[in-house]
């Protein structure tokens, strides 16, 4: 699509609306000349000019990638009215479009009476369903896995919650015996269940854990922040389909459309199984919901004022590529298969060495030269994040995470423990160009862990 084309239409289109109401004289303090705004321009560009190119398939660092064009222009159209969704007064139309794609994100999960709301992150999400979880709970705490997102753990301590962190398995993944441990103790009220780690994308077992919920009188929330949108490939590329079917079963989710639904920052979703816990944000604001509604959204959110411009961009990207297999599903299907790919030519490699398979799309390993010792590792990867970030002619952006020295034995007994734990790399292959290009990417690895010489 041409995305200064669409860009022009979207000014347009909003010039044309705002010329259909009574004219006005626009305030003198408002204006700024084309000098001035040039003069800053400029160095405002030279500053984001300093990024790292997010776009592009060779940076598989971090989850960052730009918002689909489709996302930026309906944000665009709809920033320049700038509704609030804290009620349907504030923004009539984005409301509906809010609801629409709550419904169809619960939908996607299997969900099917539901209470639910667009967040500005993942991290509010979170903090939405454990807040509800104390309100069903009071006075018994939350468990989460190890490898889980360490919001879990600050929540909990903002909502003056116990918290307990299971210990993960050797992929990363909850172990289920040390839960029960945990839950035998009657002193935990609420499990949170990831699908998809921020660290190598591990997916709990979430299904076998499903007898545990009612023998322990426990809810369960799903944190699917990064993985959630994989549940429409279930059973396909190799992914396992019980833990997406058990999401229906569980009592509340959240999933970011801000990272593999090609959406800009920050957009998350929490969504509730019982409606029912809307009567924990009840609240009375004598100016703001003067029109007829059920419920307004500000009245099911602990956050007050959202951005309408945030559901306007999912909605209509929604409209482009639904939460289906043959909408979005086509995108994360490309990331999956380059995963996959890249995991495979690493494990072939005479150079680099897998550390785990990919449940999702994040691929970790190590250079095989870097001796037979956690700190000659983490000494080797390091200086490959270095030398191929800085390469001018032949960057390669990667990132690294940090292994506890028991967990990385448990795969890797062969290399000698000298440390408390390493750093590996690790890559996220969030863009589907990245299927054409990982051959390309996997070339460029080799070299650089070829530059790596052996342990001294």
């Amino acid at each position: 699509m041409d995305l200064p084309y669409w860009i022009a239409r979207a000014v347009e289109g909003h010039g044309q609306w705002t010329s259909t109401f009574a004219p006005y004289e626009r305030h003198p303090s408002l204006e700024i000349s084309d000098d001035r705004f040039a003069t800053v321009f400029e160095n405002y560009e030279k500053l984001l000019h300093g990024n790292y190119p997010f776009f592009h398939p060779r940076y598989i660092g971090q989850m960052l990638k730009p918002p689909h064009e489709a996302a930026v222009v309906a944000y665009l159209s709809a920033m320049l009215i700038n509704p609030n969704n804290h009620s349907s007064d504030g923004g009539p139309v984005t409301d509906r479009m809010e609801r629409e794609v709550i419904d169809q994100l619960a939908a996607m999960f299997g969900f099917g009476s539901h209470l639910g709301h667009l967040t500005s992150s993942g991290t509010m999400a979170n903090l939405e369903a454990l807040y509800v979880a104390r309100c069903l709970h009071p006075g018994r705490g939350v468990a989460y896995s190890s490898a889980s997102h360490y919001t879990h753990e600050r929540m909990t301590r903002l909502l003056g919650m116990d918290s307990r962190a299971v210990p993960a398995d050797r992929y990363g993944r909850m172990d289920l015996d040390a839960l029960e441990d945990v839950l035998r103790t009657g002193k935990v009220g609420t499990v949170v269940f990831t699908l998809g780690t921020t660290g190598v994308g591990a997916l709990d077992p979430l299904a076998e854990a499903m007898a545990l919920r009612e023998r322990y009188d426990v809810r369960f929330h799903v944190d699917a922040a990064y993985g959630g949108f994989y549940s429409v490939l279930a059973g396909t590329l190799g992914l396992d389909p019980a833990p997406w079917r058990a999401v229906r079963d569980c009592d509340s989710v959240v999933v970011d459309p801000h990272k593999q639904g090609l959406q800009p920052y920050g957009c998350g979703s929490v969504l509730f199984a019982d409606p029912s816990v809307a009567k924990f944000y009840v609240h009375d604001s004598p100016y703001t919901y003067f029109t007829p509604a059920d419920l307004h959204l500000g009245e099911i959110s602990l956050e007050c004022s959202r951005a309408g411009a945030t559901a306007a961009a999912l909605w209509f990207t929604f409209q482009l590529l639904a939460p289906t297999a043959d909408g979005l599903g086509e995108v994360l299907a490309a990331n999956r298969r380059a995963a996959l790919r890249l995991a495979a030519l690493t494990a072939d490699s005479d150079r680099l060495r897998l550390h785990q398979e990919p449940d999702l799309d994040i691929v970790t390993y190590f250079p095989r030269r870097a001796g037979d010792s956690l700190s000659g590792i983490g000494r080797a990867c390091a200086a490959m994040l270095e030398e191929g970030m800085h390469d001018g002619a032949d960057p390669v952006f990667l990132s690294l995470m940090r292994i506890e020295r028991d967990a990385f034995a448990q795969l890797h007994p062969d290399v000698r423990a000298d440390a408390d734990s390493t750093r590996i790399l690790r890559s996220v292959l969030m863009k589907p160009e990245s299927e054409t290009y990982v051959d390309e990417l996997h070339q460029r690895l080799e070299r650089l862990s070829a530059s790596q010489g052996k342990e001294g």
